[in-house]
């Protein structure tokens, strides 16, 4: 019994693998691959940005994509992977779901096939009615090498007369963190 109580715990801290865990760790496992792995086909390219169905999609999610960005004079070559988690007109669905996947992905535990294991973590930020945006950045513990510019962001944004929540993986900037617009 004190083991089914401890179990239930670990699963609710989010210690143990979900599905939007799952597949959030295959997309950080093909991160160092500048996401090759999980790039479907082609769906719009234009300047130096192409755009690429992912092959990992998130359970119940409209839409996720990698999307590739060639260097320049002025900017970098980039890569990330994009998933729209939901489209809502209620702020208050926006808002649960958005905590859901926070406590999913919170203090996960992302393994690597050398056997490399890291926590996910980010401060939880509250959305508000009032906010057009609010935003979670997790970051990889310990970081090191390469996986130390990986971002893990969460995002629920005020969209026209809807909300939006986006999950992103790709390259950072180590300066931010849980960041609100108002």
């Amino acid at each position: 019994m004190a083991t089914m109580l401890l179990s239930g715990a670990l699963v609710g801290q989010g210690v143990f693998s979900n599905k939007t865990q799952s597949v959030l760790e295959k997309v950080i496992q093909d991160y160092p691959n500048h996401f090759y792995h999980i790039k479907g086909e082609l769906i719009s390219q234009a300047h130096q940005t192409a755009e690429y169905k992912s092959t990992l999609q998130l359970p119940g999610s409209p839409s996720c994509m990698v999307v590739l960005t060639g260097g320049g004079p002025v900017t970098s070559e980039g890569y990330s992977w994009t998933c729209t988690v939901l489209e809502t007109e209620t702020f208050e669905n926006a808002r649960g779901r958005f905590q859901d996947i926070y406590g999913q992905l919170s203090n996960s535990i992302i393994t690597f096939a050398a056997q490399k294991t890291f926590i996910l973590t980010g401060q939880y930020e509250e959305p508000t009615f009032e906010k057009k945006s609010t935003r979670v950045v997790f970051s990889l513990l310990p970081g090191v090498g390469e996986m130390k510019k990986l971002r893990v962001e969460l995002l629920l944004q005020h969209e026209g007369a809807g909300y939006k929540i986006l999950l992103t993986v790709n390259d950072h900037d180590p300066m931010l963190g849980a960041v609100t617009v108002n």
